[in-house]
């Protein structure tokens, strides 16, 4: 009985120089969660801070709102740059 070894030609996975310019449905449910996750924590840091009568609380809670309208626009500006923006400016 011989046996067969397996193409190894044929079991490699292409590598790619640069990810392929296509978003799967697993990326854009990923992206979707993203930007919802984002707009939820800028929408409740931003109503914890208008209800808070502690100053320095309320100001980290903007701080925190600002932050996550950022990230927020910063996932928009990258889909919308079809992806060749830098994501640290």
């Amino acid at each position: 009985m011989q046996q067969q070894q397996p193409n190894q030609g044929q079991n490699q996975q292409q590598m790619y120089q640069q990810p392929p310019n296509v978003i799967t449905g697993k990326d854009f449910n990923y992206l979707t969660d993203m930007l919802s996750w984002n707009l939820l924590g800028f929408k409740k840091a931003h109503f914890a801070a208008s209800q808070c009568q502690d100053q320095q609380v309320s100001a980290a809670l903007e701080k925190a709102c600002h932050m996550h309208e950022k990230h927020y626009q910063q996932i928009l500006q990258k889909l919308q740059s079809g992806g060749s923006q830098n994501m640290n400016q």
